[in-house]
């Protein structure tokens, strides 16, 4: 297979952006390495000069043992029908700061706004960080990876032991058997 659609975007980035990694990982499907200060300007071509008008989403992984988490930014483009997975990694900190790309694209905030809420990472520029899931979480990110769900449950809730009337009948029901 040729990958035509994908090499030529690979050829924008590596025109710019000399030292990002990259490489198709499948059809349609480009992966590409930044430095944590690029995505701005990653983002900016993107949508301005290399025609991808399309976030689709951005993600986050907690790589604990790296001390850092990977934010995963997904750029389409309908015209090159191809997908880009930017990446960048920045420090686990207590509570992490990176740069919101809300200015070029409205569904940024929401992207945001949850990776916030999930990580606790704050995007310097995004004016909405309110919480919209959890609302009345009172502790750690929950999707951080020291998060021990059992721990913070056992703290936070009262256990009830729950026998409801159904299911002892269906108990008394096999054993009548």
């Amino acid at each position: 297979m040729e990958y035509q659609a994908e090499n030529a975007v690979i050829e924008d980035i590596k025109s710019i952006f000399k030292n990002a990694e990259y490489k198709i990982k499948s059809e349609r499907r480009v992966e590409v390495k930044l430095s944590s200060d690029e995505i701005i300007d990653f983002a900016y071509k993107m949508q301005k000069d290399w025609d991808f008008p399309h976030l689709s989403a951005i993600s986050c992984v907690d790589w604990i043992d790296d001390n850092e988490f990977e934010l995963v930014y997904h750029f389409w483009s309908y015209n090159r029908k191809v997908i880009v997975s930017a990446k960048v990694r920045i420090p686990r900190e207590d509570e992490p700061h990176y740069t919101s790309i809300s200015h070029l694209w409205q569904p940024a905030k929401f992207f945001e706004r949850d990776i916030h809420e999930m990580f606790g990472i704050v995007f310097d520029g995004n004016d909405d960080m309110e919480k919209f899931i959890l609302t009345e979480w009172k502790g750690e990110p929950p999707m951080r990876k020291d998060f021990i769900t059992r721990e913070y449950a056992l703290n936070h809730f009262h256990f009830k032991d729950y026998h409801p009337d159904w299911l002892k009948e269906l108990e008394n029901a096999g054993e009548q058997k």
